[in-house]
């Protein structure tokens, strides 16, 4: 099947990309593994999850939020602006196709895209000018290897898995992972009296929603090093040294670290309120497991009823994607630095990939569909 330009995954990325393309007239098919679209948000994120940003920075290309809508939006009404979105955009994603293999034919100068489709088990073939990887930076879960995992007699989920923590009342539950998702994770069993642990084994900010807010407004107008003092100013007079309790605050400011490591703050729902008070317990780097017993670094043992990893994704567009050196590194992410990270060569672009949230996304695909016209115009020119 040829095609302009062909598109890997229907979740924000896909949507946003298929929808800027639209309004450039440019035509283009999205293909998606899962049988519905934006699947992490719709399929596999918990009950209480809020967006962490503020929604003017959460809107994707030529759709504001509602100006009725709460400041930070939680995953049911996000999920609503995502189906309005798709039914504005006339967004139509072919689901059920596994892409295989996508490889450069330096023949005719296009890209050979085999996809499988789950219902039929059969391969469709598509030609495109343009390839837009858009699998996200979440599209396969990652739960590392330690020492006799495999012997937990427990229950062990992803935090892809977790809905609540209604389920683990009056259990003993060890989540491991201290981003964003693992604290709210363990914020959130604590609120349904579990009897909570959390491994906490390297530095990282703690931030409230408005210190984000407010950084990222002021990063517009002064240096990054300005902004970085005023919120590390702001979460020392809001949370205090956190140091005595286990946490420990990087040499490097928040915003930093996430712009040049990708590295996010942890920004705090209520868990260090809970650590505090000592109903979180912070636990070192787990040694090996035993049963259903889990030994710590610092030589304590003690058992556990179930295992949550907040450890967070892969992207796996170097399992398919045979020629991604055009555009990524081995692991899957960008070879190109930002703000250069979204274009590749040969007509390759990734988009969603800069670790910059829904507002990295919107920025990926407002300039992806700019240059795809860009060189469609050029062509036609000719």
């Amino acid at each position: 099947m040829e095609q302009v330009v062909v598109i890997v995954g229907a979740g924000p990325s896909g949507l946003a990309t298929a929808a800027c393309l639209s309004v450039h007239s440019i035509p283009h098919v999205i293909l998606e593994r899962e049988d519905v679209y934006a699947s992490l948000w719709k399929k596999r994120a918990y009950d209480r999850l809020k967006l962490h940003l503020a929604k003017e920075f959460c809107a994707l290309p030529f759709k504001p939020h509602s100006p009725n809508s709460p400041t930070y939006i939680p995953k049911d009404m996000f999920v609503d602006y995502l189906d309005e979105y798709v039914k504005t955009f006339d967004i139509r994603p072919r689901y059920g196709r596994s892409v295989d293999s996508a490889c450069y034919d330096k023949a005719d100068g296009k890209w050979r895209i085999e996809a499988r489709n789950t219902e039929t088990g059969g391969v469709e073939v598509y030609v495109a000018e343009f390839l837009v990887i858009a699998s996200g930076e979440n599209s396969a879960k990652y739960i590392p290897e330690l020492p006799g995992l495999d012997t937990f007699k427990g229950e062990i989920i992803h935090s892809n898995e977790y809905k609540s923590g209604a389920k683990y009342e009056n259990n003993d539950v060890l989540v491991v992972g201290c981003g964003n998702s693992g604290m709210e994770i363990a914020y959130d069993l604590s609120n349904y009296g579990v009897r909570t642990s959390i491994v906490v084994r390297s530095p990282f900010h703690v931030v409230t929603k408005e210190i984000v807010r407010l950084g990222m407004i002021f990063s517009k107008y002064v240096p990054v090093r300005v902004v970085d003092f005023m919120a590390v100013l702001m979460s020392k007079t809001m949370f205090g040294d956190l140091s005595k309790y286990g946490i420990r605050r990087p040499k490097e400011g928040p915003f930093y670290l996430k712009a040049t490591a990708g590295k996010a703050p942890v920004i705090d729902v209520g868990t260090i309120g809970k650590i505090k008070s000592k109903e979180i317990k912070i636990v070192p780097a787990i040694s090996s497991f035993d049963g259903k017993k889990v030994l710590f670094n610092d030589g304590v043992e003690r058992e556990f009823d179930a295992i949550i990893f907040a450890t967070g994704y892969r992207s796996v567009a170097n399992n398919w994607l045979k020629d991604y050196d055009y555009v990524l590194n081995q692991e899957g992410m960008p070879k190109n630095d930002f703000p250069h990270h979204w274009k590749g060569e040969k007509n390759l672009y990734c988009c969603g990939l800069s670790r910059r949230g829904l507002f990295g996304v919107s920025m990926d695909a407002v300039a992806i569909a700019d240059d795809i016209k860009k060189v469609v115009g050029e062509k036609k020119n000719k």
